[in-house]
């Protein structure tokens, strides 16, 4: 799996959605996550870097310290809306399995640059097939989130998420997401001058 997009939730205030998308497959699986994993996994997708290491960032550099390597994130079931997902490590000798909610999975999977896996029961149960416009049908979790034609992240809900770094006193984080705010829609006015 990997990350297709990220759009702010219109039926869960405060939240996100993720979509993920099958590597080699049409389905894409869309999950509602916290804003402070919307936030990082935000900020890794479009290549922000942090003046200092977040949470994900610091559990990282622990880990390597120690010669410990996440291999893979796998979501293994869903139920009630509730997705599972765990946690692969491993230190060259043995594997270890940490069970862990899917936003944090996600998170650390950006942070070691490690792979997603999705059951496939997980997919039968809340995958989805795209409309040919990009939209996944009415019935299921956003109507017309386009992800086909905008980008993973839009300057829309990066903007959401500045509104809530500035809120929460994430000062260093806000001047980022400011920073690429303005570059975007800077690269978007140029590219209306020239039509």
């Amino acid at each position: 799996m990997r990350v297709l997009g990220l759009s702010f939730s219109q039926s869960q205030l405060g939240s996100y959605i993720l979509v993920l998308s099958e590597a080699k497959g049409e389905r894409k699986l869309p999950i509602i996550i916290k804003p402070a994993d919307a936030q990082y996994i935000a900020l890794k997708v479009e290549g922000i870097s942090t003046p200092r290491p977040l949470t994900q960032d610091l559990f990282r550099n622990f880990a390597e310290l120690f010669s410990v390597e996440l291999q893979e994130v796998f979501i293994h079931e869903v139920a009630e809306g509730i997705f599972y997902s765990k946690l692969i490590f491993t230190n060259a000798l043995d594997e270890y399995q940490l069970d862990c909610c899917v936003g944090d999975a996600i998170s650390m999977s950006l942070s070691f640059g490690c792979p997603i896996y999705a059951n496939e029961s997980v997919l039968l149960t809340a995958g989805v097939h795209m409309d040919n416009d990009g939209t996944i049908s009415e019935d299921q979790y956003e109507k017309n989130m386009d992800t086909k034609k905008s980008r993973v992240v839009s300057v829309e809900n990066l903007e959401k998420m500045l509104e809530k770094a500035l809120e929460n006193e994430e000062f260093e984080i806000a001047a980022q997401l400011r920073d690429r705010i303005n570059s975007l829609k800077s690269k978007e006015d140029e590219g209306h001058s020239k039509s």
